[in-house]
């Protein structure tokens, strides 16, 4: 693993956020990688591994969620408060603009960001989201968030995961679902459980209960910048139709790969992932678009 630093700062409302700083050159952009509802700053591992060295990579820990603090009021985890949360970040950091890698969740932040702080974004790779969802991943999503769960092992976690979710990465052997629950997952007490706040499932299940907003115009933050669109090919929340209305919005500069036999959502460990990333990076360099 490529070595980081544990960093905190406070949110605005005084929750003390964790995240990853891995070193990097101070010329260019950052890359910043905000993950999906249920998961931590450990998701983007690969990334690092990939690419940090030639580029500073910070992946955040949402309040809630790895080693940031939770929320007393549940209410507050939404993806708002997140761009605050975010804005906060880059500010105490005198960082002008990044490169944001946003999965799920993380993806649903950056765009709401291209949406009223476009200038912050230097280059967006969004991970299987977009402004319309399939209610069928909603539904799954819903079964399992906000569960708690207890397993003797690592061994024991990967296993559960593999039954349940076998259909998302349905090539994974033993040992790749063990290193995907020890990122999801922390030793509590002599047993393996949930990283995150159970109390997120409140206002996720508050949001899909009611109208949906129209996101679409969100994209227009987008336009004119260097944008990869990743897809899960088994993907059960991010329709291709929607991907490629999405491509289509945001015009020529945009990029679409879909990551094949992989679900909800990619997890940057396929060669596909990385190689999209890197493409991706070259274009922040040069200020170019798609070949």
């Amino acid at each position: 693993m490529k070595p980081f630093e544990d960093r905190h700062f406070n949110s605005a409302d005084g929750i003390r956020l964790h995240y990853r700083d891995y070193p990097g050159p101070s010329a260019g952009p950052p890359i910043l990688c905000l993950p999906g509802l249920t998961r931590n700053a450990r998701d983007f591992e690969p990334v690092a591994e990939a690419v940090a060295g030639e580029w500073r990579v910070l992946a955040l820990d949402f309040r809630g969620r790895g080693g940031s603090g939770p929320d007393p009021d549940p209410g507050r985890y939404r993806p708002k408060t997140y761009v605050g949360d975010v804005l906060k970040l880059l500010d105490q950091l005198g960082i002008a603009d990044a490169v944001f890698v946003g999965t799920s969740l993380g993806g649903l932040v950056t765009m709401l960001l291209a949406g009223g702080d476009e200038e912050r974004i230097a280059g967006a790779l969004i991970n299987d989201i977009g402004p319309e969802v399939d209610q069928a991943g909603i539904e799954r999503i819903r079964g399992y968030v906000g569960k708690p769960q207890r397993w003797s092992s690592w061994t024991d976690a990967g296993q559960a995961f593999a039954v349940a979710q076998g259909d998302v990465y349905p090539a994974w052997s033993d040992a790749e679902w063990e290193r995907f629950v020890r990122r999801l997952c922390r030793e509590e007490d002599g047993a393996v459980v949930l990283d995150y706040d159970m109390a997120i499932a409140e206002p996720f299940a508050e949001a899909n209960d009611s109208t949906q907003p129209n996101l679409w115009p969100l994209l227009g933050g987008l336009s004119g910048k260097p944008v990869t669109i990743l897809r899960g090919e088994r993907s059960d929340l991010f329709p291709a139709e929607i991907a490629d209305r999405m491509v289509q919005e945001i015009g020529a500069d945009a990029e679409l790969v879909t990551v094949p036999e992989v679900g909800h959502a990619p997890s940057f460990d396929e060669p596909e992932s990385i190689a999209a990333l890197r493409r991706l990076l070259e274009r922040v360099k040069a200020g170019g678009t798609p070949a």
